[in-house]
């Protein structure tokens, strides 16, 4: 039967994207893993590949689309021996002939609502293996058994070269799978649907409110729609409260002037920043209660410290993450965190590179910004947004007034997570490791 390839989902947050380019026609062979499209999602554009085999008998979905629904069928392929006469295009009644208006119908991206995606439009799960060797089955036989609770590994496939099909899960007496352990069963966060979340007046409402005034419409991408959604729904359901300090940064500079000079010759260079996210990492080992992200009816604490650092992009921002950054040197996190940054503007991360962590730093100081609070991009506990280091005097340990370099700090907390007290001993803590740069080689 023919094999319907469907929009997938290449992040958690992904609901929609554009299918940006083909790289196959129809008529191609493909191989399992050959790269066949090329998806641009909110965050980057990513190579999508095959994972069956087969001859590509339709192409759905043209290269360009926006909008294009996760688990949309883009194309079909067809198995050994088929032909373009034998596809079929799913439709709410089971399999029927596909003809211009079924197809056009599971071409149309379906209208975003509140409401949970049915079980069978659920992504297929992985192919499973016996005794090593890959099973093969359709996506839509993969599908049905995990809907079903059956073990792949136990049905024989009636397809061509044994491969199992729909009607062998549906016909299939096999035992059911075991029992997942029970992390894996744990519910996992889930984000609330971009139209679930309320966020002013409707586009109806403004658009008549301005009719008369001169202003251009300008378009929003998806990176800009899901930053949109998400950070409405931090704000209006994360409980934030917020800690400030004011940092003093001359011991600081003067030490990174001295590291600077010595690692010249080697191409280091250490800015500010790279201190900021080391002293915040070992800070979230000194208190390690803090290292922790909210799971809904659980909290999940953390051995390593992965700190995300906010990236600015034309038209939005990337949270790319340094894994591990309490065991790293400055100068491996120095080079990492330009490596990403860069290829952050390029939009060339993958997901697992801006994906984790329970920490973040958003860094405006460089905009000449004194402070401001910053938004929890969630599940993370705890973002620290820094301003810049100006002038200031300031009254020393004997009392006496002198000049000094001065960073204003906020933490903005959440405080289901983190209590008051437990903030602001991270919040010294990331102060006294700034204050004493050296302390953090030891």
């Amino acid at each position: 039967m023919a094999i319907e390839i469907l929009m997938p989902a290449l992040s958690p947050t992904m609901e929609e994207g554009t299918l940006a380019k083909w790289n196959v026609k129809e008529g191609d062979t493909v191989s399992s893993g050959d790269v066949i499209a090329e998806i641009e999602t909110d965050k980057a554009t990513m190579e999508f590949e095959a994972v069956d085999e087969g001859v590509v008998g339709k192409i759905l979905i043209a290269e360009g689309t926006e909008g294009v629904k996760v688990n949309t069928p883009i194309a079909v392929m067809l198995e050994e021996g088929e032909s373009a006469d034998d596809i079929k295009v799913s439709t709410p009644g089971g399999d029927a002939p596909a003809t211009d208006k079924a197809i056009a119908e599971a071409a149309t991206p379906a209208v975003a609502t509140s409401a949970p995606a049915k079980d069978d439009a659920a992504p297929a799960p992985a192919s499973p293996k016996k005794d090593g060797e890959r099973i093969f089955a359709s996506p839509l036989a993969r599908r049905i058994a995990a809907q079903k609770g059956l073990d792949l590994t136990a049905i024989s496939g009636s397809g061509p070269k044994g491969r199992i099909v729909k009607a062998d899960v549906e016909n299939a007496t096999a035992a059911p799978k075991a029992d997942a352990p029970a992390a894996a069963k744990a519910d996992a966060p889930k984000a609330a649907p971009a139209a679930a979340v309320a966020s002013g007046p409707s586009t109806e409402a403004v658009l008549k409110m301005y009719e008369g005034t001169d202003y251009e419409e300008v378009k929003l991408d998806g990176m800009r729609k899901t930053i949109a959604a998400r950070l409405t729904e931090a704000k209006q359901s994360v409980p934030h409260f917020y800690l400030r300090r004011d940092i003093e940064l001359d011991e600081l500079l003067a030490f990174r002037s001295q590291l600077n000079a010595k690692l010249g010759d080697r191409g280091v260079k250490l800015s500010v920043n790279d201190f900021i996210i080391k002293a915040c990492a070992l800070a979230l080992q000194q208190v390690p209660e803090a290292n922790a992200v909210w799971a809904g009816d659980r909290t999940l604490k953390f051995k390593k410290s992965d700190v995300a650092v906010a990236v600015a992009i034309e038209g939005g921002l990337f949270t790319p993450v340094l894994k591990d950054s309490d065991s790293k040197s400055l100068s491996a996190l120095s080079a990492e965190m330009k490596d990403l940054a860069k290829r952050a503007r390029d939009r060339k991360l993958a997901p697992h590179e801006y994906q984790g962590g329970s920490f973040a730093i958003s860094n405006l100081g460089m905009f000449g910004i004194d402070n401001f609070d910053a938004i929890i991009n969630p599940p993370h506990s705890a973002i620290l947004a820094v301003g810049a280091g100006v002038k200031k005097p300031v009254v020393d340990a004997e009392g006496q007034i002198k000049a000094a370099t001065v960073m204003s700090v906020t933490l903005s907390v959440d405080h289901r997570v983190i209590d008051g007290a437990l903030g602001a001993n991270l919040l010294n803590a990331i102060k006294e490791n700034l204050e004493n740069p050296i302390a953090m080689l030891a």
